[in-house]
């Protein structure tokens, strides 16, 4: 227990924290140490008022004087739809040093990606990918840390953070092991839900055993704190009523103190009566009368204040207000007497682009929600305008305009659909959706409305397939969107349905869509990825002539357009998947090149045609031992994906294709390489989607080519490799790997039952697609069953090869 201490001893937030402080005075310890020390991560977490900012700011001081280098940061109630906002704030102290061309130099390849986020850098005129930004700001934040060791970063009211920066840091927290940089987070238990949950759930669980959940005062430490306070006069029954009162709550028991000096009230048992209603003025709706009793005036600063939230001026308060300069300038004052507003604390360290911020988050939310609802949206409207002429963009304006009341207000539309493509370019596709979703509530004109279920089902495609799903074809269904634009809607439709496994769903999609035009290089693009669709699925069913149309339409085609292109790469892989002559194979993918190279507009990141051909494009090579030109393939799509920070699904790709053609090339260290890290992109991108088969069939299958039994068996309990298998064919067949894989565990029936109904799946493609290659399975599969002396398989096997052979 704390004993009693003066008043100037410690702030009353800090009584009874000896606990919490020995952990900050250890880590700090730790982390000063060595340059090469491990970090780490210290979570506050408790109700509002229990000393958080408190416990923050003091580990401030300790750490600023062991001489480290502090950046601190803050989440806002207001704030939360802002992408990137707290990690901005955080990174402001080294940012605001560096002139623009050291910045770059600094950060070297991740300046273009995550510069845009964090404010420094324009952004590109394409969607980014949220995991390659993510991936950016770590990287960015390790280079700065290297520089300004040994740093301490304090993030405050992260329940309050924007969900970008809550990803970054749940990404950053599991990389502390080999970075020498201490993070000190402080929450309020609950109050948040969705993927914001997560991420901070994800922190607390790196964290472990580093979460303190404060506690109220005991009755002991408030009346030490009552009689440091009012007087060592204050009786027991008066100190025990203030404890009983405030909860013990810190906040609110030195509020509680203010109005007790204020009112010059006896600290003795016969005033201790009056507490209650002193309380109840110092909170809540007590705080709001109070406001209230200042005038109106006072009251509508306080009010432009709350809309704010940051970034408080006279100057910008007095706008909003339509106050005169010299009004304004009276509220602050008068607002900055009856604490409820402050001018910003530069020991706090908090960078602060205003005059003023609020004495306590519980302040603001209780001023926040005392406005008026109809008022209130309409100052956020007001506030956007104001944003909006300073020349911040939309962007920065949409945080407002979310909250105004819908209105059919057709300009307001175009500035959230503005807002958005702003936010996809930074990486911040849940801000852009947040303003679609809006835009919709407003709601747009007709023939706007489709463009706007267009937008959202783009911007929700790599995060939310179902969602896209539901979008697209609402877009779809609606009156304006034609020619290129639709048929760039029906694709993506197609390519969301894959995603969500419903491959069937999305061939007929796009053929009801190539059907409905004429001749032409619509259609042609369209029948592209129909075929490209139809060419992966892994089922049994097959469109009958599927690959005699394919053949037809190649044959006529130069190579003289993308859709040509297509259509030359999709009948080369069909040719290779049904065993057809492998120079025929061949034949047809050089044509798809332009001097052997992809030509403009089929780039690895180029999003017309999507990533599904190129590999397609790659395996055809590997099957067809044309492996340099896979290897190349593949090694360019890992440098592409890399430098344009694509670190989700792409990048999982790009490494399991690459270890394929190593594999092929008999290359296996490189090749379990490579597929180690592609599994371990995959399962952060989720499992079940097919890049994660892809990584997890081609590293058992490298495993076992290596010898290494036990560990392929390990990472297939690991990893979930085994049924039901995925719609879409996955190279090497995940069957025939999953045989040899249960053959050589010693699960011999199981094996040979699965190579069997490998067999069948490849039998039942038109034209026994695979067939070679599940034959060449099977053969082992009899080889190991005649080592074993199971009779009964070797006759089991022997029936399955000679069905498959002929």
């Amino acid at each position: 227990m704390t004993e009693v201490r003066p008043a100037a001893a410690a702030s009353a937030s800090l009584w009874e924290r000896d606990r919490e402080l020995d952990a900050v005075r250890r880590a700090v310890d730790d982390l000063c140490a060595d340059h090469s020390s491990s970090g780490s991560l210290l979570v506050f977490r408790g109700e509002a008022g229990l000393g958080k900012t408190a416990l923050l700011a003091e580990t401030r001081r300790i750490a600023e004087e062991r001489g480290c280098t502090v950046w601190s940061a803050r989440g806002g109630e207001t704030l939360k739809s802002v992408p990137y906002n707290v990690v901005r704030q955080l990174l402001q102290p080294a940012l605001v040093t560096m002139l623009p061309e050291e910045a770059r130099d600094y950060l070297g390849d991740w300046y273009d990606i995550a510069g845009p986020a964090l404010g420094i850098a324009d952004p590109g005129d394409r969607q980014a990918d949220p995991q390659g930004v993510c991936d950016g700001l770590v990287a960015a934040v390790r280079r700065l840390a290297e520089r300004d060791w040994p740093l301490v970063l304090l993030i405050d009211d992260a329940h309050w953070a924007d969900q970008e920066t809550l990803r970054w840091l749940a990404a950053f927290a599991e990389r502390l092991h080999d970075l020498s940089v201490l993070v000190v987070v402080a929450r309020r238990p609950g109050e948040v839900t969705g993927p914001r949950a997560r991420h901070l759930d994800a922190i607390a669980a790196t964290a472990a055993q580093s979460v303190a959940t404060l506690s109220a005062l005991t009755p002991d430490a408030v009346a030490g704190l009552t009689r440091a306070t009012v007087g060592a006069h204050a009786d027991g029954a008066f100190c025990r009523e203030v404890w009983a009162v405030t909860d013990g709550n810190p906040y609110d028991t030195v509020e509680l103190l203010a109005k007790v000096l204020d009112s010059e009230l006896d600290p003795t048992e016969g005033s201790a009566g009056e507490l209650r209603a002193l309380n109840r003025s110092a909170r809540g709706g007590g705080l709001v009368a109070r406001l209230e009793g200042l005038g109106i005036d006072a009251t509508r600063f306080a009010w432009a204040a709350a809309i704010l939230g940051t970034g408080i001026t006279v100057d910008l308060v007095a706008r909003l207000t339509t106050m005169s300069l010299e009004q304004a300038e009276r509220c602050a004052e008068l607002l900055t007497s009856a604490r409820i507003l402050t001018p910003p604390d530069p020991a706090g360290g908090q960078a602060s682009h205003g005059d003023l911020e609020f004495v306590h988050p519980l302040i603001a939310t209780a001023v926040y929600h005392s406005i008026p609802d109809a008022l209130r949206r309409a100052m956020h409207g007001i506030a956007a305008q104001i944003v909006t002429d300073l020349g911040l963009g939309a962007a920065a304006a949409s945080r407002h305009l979310l909250q105004v009341h819908p209105d059919d207000d057709a300009e307001l539309v175009d500035q959230l659909r503005e807002a958005a493509r702003e936010h996809l370019a930074v990486g911040a596709p849940d801000a852009a959706r947040q303003c679609l979703e809006r835009a919709l509530q407003e709601p747009p004109r007709p023939e706007v409305q489709g463009h706007v279920h267009y937008e959202l089902g783009c911007a929700t495609l790599l995060t939310a397939p179902a969602r896209t799903i539901d979008h697209l074809r609402t877009a779809l269904a609606l009156p304006g969107l034609d020619g290129a634009e639709r048929v760039d809607a029906v694709i993506r439709l197609s390519q969301a349905l894959l995603h969500n496994d419903q491959l069937e769903q999305a061939v007929r999609t796009v053929e009801a869509e190539a059907a409905r035009h004429e001749e032409g290089p619509a259609r042609m693009r369209l029948r592209a990825v129909q075929f490209m669709w139809e060419g992966i699925y892994a089922g049994e069913s097959a469109t009958p002539g599927r690959s005699a149309r394919l053949a037809e339409l190649a044959d006529a085609c130069t190579g003289r357009d993308n859709s040509e292109r297509a259509l030359l790469i999709l009948r080369g892989f069909d040719a290779m998947t049904h065993g057809e002559n492998a120079e025929e194979v061949v034949e047809a993918c050089d044509r798809a090149l332009v001097n052997g190279r992809l030509a403009p507009g089929l780039g690895w990141t180029d999003t017309e045609w999507g990533v599904e051909l190129l590999m397609m494009l790659g395996s055809s090579y590997a099957y067809t031992d044309r492996l340099d030109r896979a290897e190349n393939l593949f090694s360019e799509a890992l440098r592409t994906y890399t430098s344009a920070g694509w670190s989700g699904g792409h990048l999982a790709l790009a490494h399991a294709f690459l270890g394929l053609a190593f594999r092929r090339q008999g290359r296996l260290k490189d090749a379990e390489q490579v597929l180690r890290e592609s599994l371990r992109i995959a399962e952060r991108v989720g499992r079940g989607l097919p890049l994660y088969w892809s990584a997890t069939c081609g590293l058992v299958d490298t495993l076992l080519a290596r010898g290494q039994v036990e560990e392929a068996w390990s990472i297939a309990e690991q990893y979930g490799f085994a049924p039901p298998y995925p719609s879409t064919i996955v190279l090497p067949d995940t069957r025939s790997v999953r045989g040899r894989l249960l053959l050589a565990v010693g699960r011999t029936e199981e094996g040979i039952n699965e190579l069997e109904a490998a067999e069948k799946a490849a039998a039942a493609r038109v034209e026994h697609g695979l067939a070679a290659r599940s034959a060449a399975e099977l053969d082992r599969g009899l080889m190991l069953a005649r080592s074993c002396g199971a009779d009964g398989l070797v006759r089991q096997a022997e029936r399955a090869l000679a069905t498959l052979t002929g």
